[in-house]
């Protein structure tokens, strides 16, 4: 596949608007625009923006085939158009700022979160109403080699749900619209759950991979890769269930999530190597602070947290 392909929005009429023209934020609203969703990205200025209005997004995907779509941005919020959804893309760092920014230019869309680590949609709640606050954790993976370029990393379930309230007729709309353009979305009663389990894989995973610079792969094939897993994850563990999440098999889930991405490069080693700010604080450092909370030790996960920090600094 190739070709400028001109994106239409579909008979639903539904927009989709998606903050944060990273790599998640450009792979969810490339393949939104190639499947004919009506599409805009919010974002600041960049190279990467620049290359999008010039040429259009060339998305590579996880087969190795390629197309470019026209995915419009918005980098004024004066300048937003009507949303029915938005999706947060941003890094978890970023979120208070970019809604600062954004938030007003909403209006009534229903706004999810699918970022990485804790607390996401309760930041998101200062900004937008509870009853239109969705959240969700994805397993896809993606980085931008280039600007205007997004390389599908690696397919992945994506599970989505409403934070606040029970479920309605939004989150399943959003759901299939997502499931359409290839994005498999599964509606979930507690989402809580799954952004706890989506944390607890990163907590084996990330800060490991970083410090080391090894591939994903790495973990589960060796001796001390997979010692660090169990013992994070474990003592991650320990919280999430104090606060009431199952978390059966989630050490044996991170290790197979090594194993199927065993040649990824993991978000928080790119940003480490890339001398950019990670997002420790919301793996790593939240499972310490709510550890903090619950009266319960996480020196595994605070040594991490430290040497991550130790490499940002």
């Amino acid at each position: 596949m190739d070709g400028y392909k001109r994106a239409a929005p579909p008979p639903s009429g539904m927009r989709i608007g998606v903050l944060g023209a990273g790599s998640m934020g450009s792979l969810f609203a490339g393949l939104l625009a190639a499947r004919e969703t009506e599409t805009v990205l919010f974002a600041r200025e960049s190279d990467h923006v620049a290359a999008l209005r010039e040429s259009g997004l060339r998305v590579v995907h996880a087969d190795g085939t390629a197309e470019t779509v026209d995915v419009p941005v918005v980098c004024d919020p004066g300048a937003a158009p009507r949303c029915d959804y938005v999706l947060v893309c941003v890094k978890s760092y970023q979120t208070d700022d970019a809604l600062a920014t954004w938030a007003g230019a909403f209006g009534d869309a229903a706004v999810a979160t699918l970022q990485n680590g804790l607390g996401n949609a309760e930041a998101l709640a200062a900004y937008v109403p509870e009853e239109r606050v969705l959240a969700g954790a994805t397993s896809h993976g993606a980085h931008v080699p280039e600007p205007g370029v997004v390389r599908h990393a690696g397919r992945g379930d994506t599970r989505l749900g409403s934070y606040f309230a029970l479920n309605d007729a939004n989150v399943r709309a959003l759901a299939t619209q997502l499931s359409l353009a290839g994005i498999e979305t599964h509606v979930v009663d507690d989402v809580r759950r799954a952004i706890w389990r989506k944390a607890l894989v990163n907590v084996g995973i990330n800060a490991a991979t970083a410090l080391a610079g090894v591939e994903n792969g790495a973990l589960a094939a060796t001796a001390p890769g997979t010692r660090l897993v169990r013992r994070s994850v474990a003592e991650a563990a320990r919280v999430a269930r104090h606060e009431g999440v199952d978390t059966e098999g989630v050490i044996e889930e991170t290790l197979t999530v090594a194993r199927r991405t065993a040649s990824n490069v993991s978000s928080m080693r790119q940003d480490v190597e890339a001398g950019r700010e990670t997002e420790v604080e919301a793996i790593h450092g939240a499972v310490v602070s709510r550890a903090e909370d619950a009266g319960l030790p996480a020196p595994v996960n605070r040594t991490l947290a430290d040497l991550v920090r130790l490499a940002d600094a």
